[in-house]
């Protein structure tokens, strides 16, 4: 485990890397035969998998999940646990201790609150972010702190920047600001902001080349995987409901794919 964790870490100390976002053991270890680095898990990805909505998962069912992920797979995986199921510094520590038991070699904490439908405050979340600093580091965990304004029409840059700075003094180890788009405002927050910096991939934002040059660190995918995953299977299922035709089969794993996939090791 603790060459996972420095591996993990390693990471980011130079370049720029992919972190997609598997939803359950088997597409971790289709990413993995990939040749990627590293994974990372999806909130939203893994509701998905069991049926329900992102912010919805117990954390019971998040450890379970990130159990079964780093059983099947050699690479290092990063989690995100929402808010780290807790209002308190204990709480939160005890969620770092289980996801730490459970595998993890990277744990992400964000800044916004579902129960109340807010952006914390900044003391408050520098506040959490410094007890799951604490907790990480026992377990030499990479610790990602997530500024959550942009994801929920709080497009104020100034104030993101303001918060990833204090996320970054109380202990995290890289800071992420989800639903930043602009290449112009992602290079100012790699400037200003002396951490690795984790974007989010999404339809509009710069290309992998591009966020290299601008100096952001890892390149993540939320659940962009799963929702392309769950679109081909509706479009295969639509297509053998309506015309009672397969070639959909032409499309997925052949069968030496399968075998080198999910074969033993």
């Amino acid at each position: 485990m603790t060459d996972l964790r420095d591996r993990f870490r390693a990471l980011h100390e130079s370049g720029t890397f992919l972190l997609p976002n598997p939803w359950d053991a088997g597409s971790a270890r289709l990413l993995e035969s990939l040749g990627f680095a590293a994974l990372a898990t999806t909130s939203s990805g893994l509701a998905a998998a069991l049926g329900k909505l992102d912010q919805q998962v117990t954390r019971d069912e998040l450890v379970t999940h990130v159990a079964a992920v780093t059983a099947a797979v050699r690479i290092p995986l990063n989690v995100d646990a929402e808010r780290c199921y807790a209002d308190t510094p204990a709480g939160i520590a005890e969620t770092v201790d289980l996801l730490a038991g459970a595998g993890a070699a990277g744990i992400s904490i964000e800044d916004y609150d579902p129960a109340a439908d807010r952006v914390e405050t900044l003391e408050a979340g520098a506040e959490r972010v410094e007890a799951a600093a604490r907790a990480c580091a026992r377990h030499g965990i990479v610790l990602t702190a997530r500024a959550e304004n942009h994801l929920y029409g709080h497009d104020d840059l100034d104030d993101t920047i303001t918060r990833l700075r204090a996320y970054r003094e109380a202990g995290a180890d890289v800071v992420y600001a989800p639903g930043l788009r602009a290449g112009a405002d992602i290079a100012r927050l790699v400037e200003s902001v002396v951490a690795p910096v984790n974007v989010l991939a999404l339809p509009d934002t710069p290309a992998v080349a591009e966020l290299a040059g601008l100096g952001v660190r890892r390149v993540s995918t939320g659940g962009a995987l799963t929702w392309a995953a769950y679109g081909g299977l509706r479009d295969a299922a639509r297509e053998l409901l309506e015309s009672g035709t397969t070639t959909f089969r032409s499309r997925g794993l052949t069968g030496d794919e399968i075998d080198k996939v999910f074969g033993p090791r």
